[in-house]
């Protein structure tokens, strides 16, 4: 493999890098160079170099270790026993990293503590020792191994390793609700003067005490110092753990969406690096915040995720906290022996006493929910006075939340007013520990529970005030329409320009099928070549691409080697996405784009094809020890228009393998490789950008929906407080004649009659406000869950109707329902209600347009045979041109662009019939004669197929490594160009 080796390159010596972690700074002078990927073949400096990069990079600390390995063996010179040792506990790191622990153990086992070659390296085994007990659940080992470690750094007069031993020691202790040994807190206040690691640990540590007393601002504060300084010192595990944690703050806070944001920036940062417990952990904290927003089937597959991550590491907290939001998620779903269950199973595991008490918390609801109140009421008691002996405020907010639903249900399986008052007294303990928390908003299930609490009691003013404070709080919580608008325009501008880009790339690929197809006279060779063109531009992700790549290219090309370089997404680099040598796969790597000697980063600037020929006799010093000699090599840059996307190279060991005709193959290949990379991302990007507009036009009709039937409910709800209003004058005036001795009979008569039709109206309209409170609340729960049940057709359509009448009455029009009752379907009834809702606003849009008269929309429904049925939405409007039939259903089409169409509705009810329910959606339509839309269902729904994986990226972010991730140093260029 062709490399470029630097006689600049800084030799780093024993000693230089004996930090448990240094700063970017001291890595400068490699970065400076350009030249870190080249990796020292000096053995010591690699091995100290692996040290450093074992969390920044673990792949290129691999690679040093590697290089260690080799050159000891080339030159015959063995590794000093600190070599040996440094490399043994890198190594061993390293296997921890991946989850690996009885590899991890089995490593160090042959590292004597004893025979250490410095108290230093003695102190470190112990560590590393440490973070694999965590991993086992060996929490007594773990803390032993800490309090060795911190031992051994202060015989070896290592203060700055010992404060950072000390700090993890005193954080897992004040997580057990003990407290720290007493000089911590002088080491707190030092911790300006220690170096960047010892500050992440310190600040770790200021941040779970505040944590552990509800003060989540100062938490917040002090993790998100935490996370920075952990970046900047390459402790890139403790950086995606403080993520993390911020996200759990912001949560305790029912911050959500800012929650939601921490957690997957260290999901972002994790997923890189594969390592289970940086992964797993994200992924289950993504799981908590998306349950906390309510979006509980996208939750529970990111636990679900989590949990198969975590499974190496199941003795693990981690493994534990994954559990217990799983054992929360079953609460959600009113799945509660379930629920307890996974409480059960982790009670004997909780470690930490903030797991223990939490676990209360869910346990008392759980039993609550099965009607095992005295349990219940025990067992949140217990939580509560756990709560308040530690002083965390959250937890006593939720524990009297508990007692007060406990209360509430006792009340409610036997009336007794002095069980509502109970529950009140909690509630006001509730929020009163609430506005003890500095930031903290109360939940809104809270102020609901107070609202209906007071309300049950007469206290309507104090009812009135707590429903108007959770109706604000959730009104922040969702009032996101704005953002909604903004993102559906930028997502149709995506998928417009995606969508030309795509008939571009098509072009350009059957111009170089031509081309091929008239070599093909001359050459059997390219006569393959066309075909090879034809399968890997019809292929829409990468690794289909570069598989037919690696199975066509031996039989075309002498290519021992083959690699493919994308560039990077800060536009300074570019990393190897396909590297193969031999056969086998080399890891990852990155080369810099202003590398001056790397004929790759050429070929890209100069965007030209090269063709390098390298001295037969191995002295060339771009040979890199132990890989393969490479004498001829061709570059060439993957280009698809104006973009150049990277640079795809070929290596041989012979002379002169690359003649004319190899290069034009060569030329063509790439060409076509260009091409169906940017196929296969300009695809990703539209069906990401088709799911979130999705989404979108989802919560847009649920705004709608809830618009209407507030609309509709003023009338009836205005005229009954009209009456009443009335009805309280009548009564003051009675009330006021009879003091007076002034009432006459007739006054009574007529205050009575008065008296009756008020009554009347008022009980007429509560009742069709009712109504509608009930139509509206079926019908919303069912198009925000997408539940699949059995139901009436008659009665869904019913009730999707009457949520939209206010509207079609406004327009002064009318819908008809013909639907025979008892016509039953085992579907998704919120779905088929958001077709429903399309269809009628289509109609109110665009049949009944510029008309003056009352349109009537008709929706009838037949049995068909074979278990189907046909139902049918009509309109007596100006119907549909000819020549515009057949683009209805396209994405975006719309004759009202900017006039209140956006092309979408119909199109998202087609693929909910077609995709979803398994039926068919057809439209018949002439001019001036209305137009019938005709959906042809089963009566059984099929089964939703469980959703596979997404497509990889191909792009700058699709294979940035771990050290792509926002604050850490500059990449590392590669071990080959």
């Amino acid at each position: 493999m062709q490399v470029f080796r630097s006689p600049q390159v800084p030799r780093v010596m024993p000693g230089e890098f004996d930090a448990l972690y240094d700063t970017d700074d001291a890595l400068q002078p490699w970065y400076a160079q350009g030249v870190l990927h080249l990796l020292p073949t000096e053995t010591s400096s690699c091995i100290h170099l692996a040290w450093q990069l074992r969390e920044r990079d673990s792949h290129q600390a691999q690679d040093c270790l590697a290089i260690a390995t080799r050159e000891s063996e080339r030159s015959g010179k063995a590794l000093s026993l600190q070599e040996h040792w440094l490399a043994r506990l890198t190594q061993a790191d390293l296997l921890r990293l991946q989850a690996r622990l009885p590899e991890a153990s089995a490593l160090l086992a042959s590292l004597p503590e004893q025979d250490a070659p410095s108290l230093v390296l003695a102190a470190d085994l112990q560590g590393v020792q440490a973070g694999i007990a965590t991993g086992t659940g060996n929490f007594a080992e773990r803390d032993q191994c800490l309090r060795r470690a911190a031992e051994w750094a202060r015989q070896a007069g290592d203060q700055a390793r010992e404060t950072y031993y000390r700090a993890v020691l005193a954080r897992l202790q004040v997580l057990r609700g003990q407290e720290p040994e007493p000089d911590i807190d002088a080491r707190l206040q030092q911790a300006s003067d220690g170096p960047a690691y010892v500050q992440a640990a310190l600040q770790q540590l200021r941040a779970t005490r505040a944590f552990r007393r509800s003060d989540y601002a100062q938490a917040i504060e002090a993790y998100v110092r935490c996370h920075q300084l952990a970046l900047s010192s390459g402790q890139l595990h403790l950086a995606i753990i403080a993520a993390g944690n911020i996200g759990n703050a912001f949560t305790s806070l029912n911050d959500h969406d800012a929650a939601l944001e921490w957690v997957q920036r260290g999901l972002d940062l994790a997923l890189p690096t594969g390592w289970p417990s940086a992964v797993g952990s994200c992924q289950s904290q993504v799981g908590e915040a998306l349950r906390h927003l309510g979006r509980l089937d996208l939750a529970r597959q990111r636990l679900d995720e989590a949990e198969q991550t975590l499974r190496p590491l199941q003795a693990s907290r981690y493994y534990a906290i994954s559990l217990r939001y799983r054992a929360e998620l079953a609460l959600d779903q009113q799945q509660y022996t379930e629920a307890l269950e996974r409480l059960d199973a982790l009670e004997s595991r909780a470690e930490s006493r903030d797991l223990a008490m939490d676990l209360r918390r869910s346990r008392a609801l759980a039993l609550m929910r099965l009607s095992r109140l005295d349990e219940a009421q025990q067992v949140a008691q217990s939580g509560l006075d756990d709560a308040r002996h530690a002083q965390v405020g959250d937890l006593q907010v939720m524990a009297h939340m508990v007692l007060a639903q406990i209360a509430r249900e006792r009340h409610r399986q036997q009336p007794d007013a002095g069980q509502l008052v109970q529950a009140a007294g909690h509630l006001d303990q509730a929020l009163a520990a609430a506005s003890g928390i500095q930031h903290y908003a109360p939940p809104i299930e809270l102020l609901d529970l107070q609202a209906q609490t007071n309300a049950d009691l007469g206290r309507f003013e104090a009812a009135y005030q707590a429903a108007v404070r959770a109706g604000a709080l959730r009104e922040r919580m969702h009032g996101q329409d704005v953002t909604g608008r903004m993102l559906a325009m930028q997502l149709r501008y995506m998928t417009e320009s995606e969508r030309a880009e795509s008939a571009h790339h098509r072009a350009l690929a059957h111009a170089e099928a031509q081309r091929a197809e008239m070599a093909q006279q001359t050459s059997g060779t390219l006569a393959r070549l066309g075909a090879i063109g034809q399968e890997i531009t019809t292929k829409l992700d990468a690794p289909s691409v570069f598989a037919v790549l690696e199975r066509h290219v031996h039989a075309l090309l002498d290519a021992r080697s083959i690699a493919v370089y994308l560039i990077d997404a800060d536009g300074l680099t570019m990393s190897s996405v396909f590297d193969v040598e031999h056969g086998q796969h080399l890891p990852p790597h990155r080369i810099r784009l202003d590398a001056e000697e790397s004929n790759a980063a050429r070929a890209l600037r100069e965007r030209r094809e090269l063709l390098v020929a390298l001295a037969p006799d191995g002295s060339d010093p771009s040979q890199v020890p132990g890989t393969m000699r490479t004498l001829s090599a061709l570059f060439a840059p993957l280009t698809v228009g104006d973009r150049v996307l990277g640079v795809m190279t070929i290596q041989s060991p012979l002379q002169n393998a690359y003649g004319e005709m190899e290069r034009l193959v060569f030329r063509t290949l790439s060409a076509y490789t260009a091409i169906a990379l940017d196929n296969a991302r300009a695809y990703s990007d539209l069906g990401d950008a088709q799911k979130q507009l999705a989404a979108q036009e989802k919560l847009a009709a649920l705004g709608a929906l809830v618009a209407g039937v507030a609309h509709e409910l003023n009338t009836p709800i205005g005229n009954s407080l009209l009456m009443a209003g009335t009805l309280q004058n009548k009564t003051d005036e009675i009330e006021a004649a009879m003091s007076a001795n002034a009432l006459r009979r007739s006054s009574l008569v007529r205050y009575l009659d008065d008296a009756r039709q008020a009554a009347q109206l008022i009980h007429r309209g509560l009742q069709t406000a009712a109504g509608l409170v009930a139509s509206f609340k079926q019908v919303a729960v069912d198009r925000t869950s997408e539940q699949r049940r059995v139901f009436d057709l008659a009665l869904t359509v019913t009730d999707v109707v009457a949520t939209m009448m206010g509207v079609v009455r406004k327009a002064g029009h009318r819908v008809e329902i013909d639907i025979p009752p008892g016509l039953e379907i085992d579907a998704y009834p919120g779905p088929l209600g958001q077709v429903l809702s399309n269809f009628i606003n289509n109609a109110l849009l665009h049949a009944f347009e510029d008309s003056s008269r009352e349109g009537v929309m008709t929706i009838r429904a037949r049995s068909t045979d074979s278990g189907w049925l046909a139902l049918e939405f009509a309109d007596d409007g100006q119907g549909i041109a000819p020549e515009l039939l057949h683009r209805v259903f396209e994405p975006f089409f719309t004759t009202k662009l900017g006039r209140g169409g956006t092309g979408l509705g119909l199109s998202i009810s087609y693929n909910i019939v077609e995709q979803l329910f398994g039926g068919r959606l057809r439209v018949q339509s002439s001019p001036g004669q209305g137009t019938c839309f005709i959906l042809d269902l089963p009566r059984q729904a099929p089964l939703r197929p469980t959703e596979g994986e997404a497509p990889l990226h191909v792009g700058a972010t699709a294979f940035a490594p771990a050290y792509a991730s926002e604050g850490l140093p500059p990449p590392l260029p590669a071990t080959g160009q």
